[in-house]
C-alpha cells in the first residue's frame, strides 16, 4: 500500500512538472511597431497606440528592428522618456529586450529629433501604475511554484 501511494505521489509530481512547463512556455516575442518596425512613425502616438494594444507578460521579449539611421536606447524614468534624454548607451538593430519583471520600461531613438517625432515606446508588464522600472528582477511565481511542487511531492513521496 505504501509503495502504491509513493508511486501515486511520483505520478502527481510528474504531472505537475509537465503542467508547469506547458504553462511557463507561453512567452511571446513582439516586434516593436509590427510591420512598420522601429522608425520615425507616421504620428507621435503610433508607438503608444501599438504598445497599448498588447498585453505584455513576464518572460516575453520585444525586438527592435530597423533599417537606416536609427538606434535604440533605454532610459530609466518617465521624465527622461518624455524629455527624450539621451542615456549615452545606444544599441544597433535586432536588439531584444527581455521582460523579466512587472513595471514599465522606456525606450527611445536618440538619432537627431526622432524621439521628439514619436520614435519612443513604453512597454508595461503588469499594472501600468508603476512608471519607473524596478531595481532588480523579482523572482517569478513560476519559479516559486516549481520549487513548492518539487518539495511537496518529495515530502509526499518519502512519507507515503
Amino acid at each position: 500500500m505504501a509503495k502504491q501511494m509513493g508511486l501515486m505521489g511520483l505520478g502527481c509530481f510528474i504531472f505537475m512538472m509537465v503542467a508547469l512547463q506547458i504553462n511557463g512556455a507561453t512567452a511571446t516575442t513582439y516586434v516593436v511597431g509590427d510591420s512598420l518596425g522601429w522608425t520615425v512613425p507616421p504620428n507621435t502616438s503610433f508607438y503608444s497606440d501599438w504598445s497599448s494594444s498588447k498585453t505584455f507578460h513576464i518572460g516575453d521579449e520585444v525586438v527592435f528592428n530597423w533599417t537606416g539611421n536609427h538606434n535604440f536606447a533605454e532610459v530609466s524614468s518617465l521624465a527622461e522618456y518624455e524629455n527624450c534624454t539621451n542615456p549615452g548607451i545606444v544599441f544597433g538593430p535586432g536588439i531584444k529586450a527581455n521582460l523579466l519583471q512587472n513595471g514599465s520600461r522606456f525606450f527611445i531613438c536618440t538619432v537627431d529629433d526622432h524621439c521628439e517625432a514619436g520614435q519612443k515606446v513604453i512597454i508595461t508588464v503588469g499594472s501600468p501604475t508603476n512608471t519607473s522600472p524596478a531595481a532588480s528582477p523579482a523572482p517569478s511565481s513560476l519559479s516559486f511554484g516549481v520549487v513548492f511542487t518539487v518539495l511537496t511531492s518529495m515530502v509526499g513521496y518519502f512519507f507515503a
